[in-house]
């Protein structure tokens, strides 16, 4: 079965919000075993909206629509939909009663404008929104079903859950789409390619498609395939990555949604062991991604941002000397960072980064994307030298997703 998701609104082709809506559908679509075929964006346009639907109807068999169901004068989705059906707008005293509901509990009545939101299309099943006034509506039309729901995410993303694909599943037969995602950190795209050429080959042996993903400092493995029996998917898929993993392991950090903060966060929790940061280039972001975690609390104590010479010197103990020798992008200063913020911050670990982030401030020796990490451990400090690119933005995401890396497989090493 394919879909087409339309969606609605000059908001959105003007970049003043972000299309999130596609990209969640499109996941639960396919979990569900419907194939995402093409996503369009129109204008609040009536011309462009009833070509858009048009030419979606020739393309799939399910057709999503979200946006322009509010209340005010360019919200146009619901009389254009009336037009595309050839039929007419009638008072749904259903809908009007959850609307009437629902301005009731905020203590006010319904006027003129709100009670048109329980208009809607004679020939449509109107959908429960049980977190909006807009109501979702379903059409059928000549084998294909259509489907508009309000562009307020959580309104959307509560009628899919509670009204749409109840509905698709029991009209529908759907096939089994299953996904697994393989996460790598340390490796380029296509260094990676080479590495795992004959795996990937052997795959259309097992009708497995693969999808390379990368993004900074990282490459997300994608395996799909499909059929009946969703065991039988599974069991297909995980011999394979025990394949890959005999080859790239090293580079294989996680899978699916799991992140390098947050495998750390288990390991450190099951250890009961702790974290602290001394960080220079970075200026705090690694710690921002250890803390995204829930529970954080408990295995993260801090973070020293030394940033400037004198917070290296007078917070981290790094001496005048030893920076002016060696510089503050240096192997000899990046230990002493971690050494001594361990020690200050009374932790197991602590990662201290020092770099040249850019644009400005490399040299011939030290060009832009110059990283010193270093690992403070119990035991010892280890650090490592790295050259990255030349956008300061990537060059701290990659040191962060670098470093945390680092310090995964040193906890996994003991």
């Amino acid at each position: 079965m394919l879909a087409e998701i339309v969606t609605i609104g000059d908001e959105i082709l003007i970049g003043q919000i972000v299309d999130t809506n596609s990209a969640w559908m499109g996941t639960v679509l396919s979990d569900s075993g419907i194939k995402v075929h093409q996503i369009t964006s129109v204008s609040d346009n009536r011309e462009h909206i009833l070509t858009a639907l048009k030419e979606a109807s020739q393309r799939a068999d399910l057709i999503l629509i979200t946006g322009g169901l509010g209340p005010t004068r360019d919200d146009i989705t619901k009389h254009t939909l009336c037009e595309y059906f050839n039929t007419k707008l009638r008072l749904d005293e259903n809908v009007l009663e959850d609307v009437t509901a629902m301005f009731k509990r905020f203590g006010r009545g319904v006027t003129d404008i709100n009670r048109k939101q329980a208009e809607v299309p004679e020939n449509c099943i109107p959908l429960r929104n049980k977190n909006g006034t807009a109501p979702g509506m379903w059409f059928e039309e000549k084998g294909k079903v259509y489907v508009s729901m309000p562009g307020v995410p959580f309104e959307m993303k509560g009628l899919m859950t509670d009204e749409v694909l109840p509905r698709l599943k029991k009209k529908f037969t759907l096939p089994v789409i299953m996904h697994k995602n393989v996460l790598t950190q340390g490796i380029g795209e296509s260094m990676l390619a080479e590495k795992i050429a004959d795996w990937e080959t052997s795959l259309a042996q097992e009708d497995i498609k693969l999808a390379y993903l990368p993004a900074a400092s990282m490459v997300r493995l994608r395996l799909t395939t499909s059929g009946k029996e969703a065991t039988v998917l599974k069991e297909k898929i995980d011999r394979k990555i025990s394949e890959l993993q005999k080859i790239a392991g090293e580079h294989i950090f996680g899978y699916d949604n799991e992140t390098l903060e947050g495998i750390i966060g288990k390991l450190l929790l099951q250890n009961k062991e702790t974290l602290s940061t001394a960080e220079s280039c970075t200026g705090g972001s690694i710690a921002h991604r250890i803390i995204s975690v829930p529970r954080s609390s408990a295995y993260f104590k801090g973070a020293i941002v030394a940033y400037d010479y004198e917070i290296k010197t007078n917070e981290l103990g790094v001496s005048k000397e030893i920076l002016k020798k060696y510089g503050a992008v240096s192997q000899e200063v990046v230990e002493l960072m971690a050494a001594n913020g361990r020690k200050k911050l009374n932790t197991t670990y602590c990662i201290a980064v020092s770099g040249i982030a850019g644009p400005d401030g490399g040299t011939e020796e030290k060009p832009v994307g110059t990283v010193w990490i270093a690992i403070a451990t119990p035991n010892k400090v280890f650090s490592k030298r790295f050259q990255f690119g030349g956008d300061r933005e990537r060059n701290i995401i990659v040191t962060g997703l670098t470093a945390l890396n680092l310090l995964r497989k040193e906890i996994l090493a003991k």
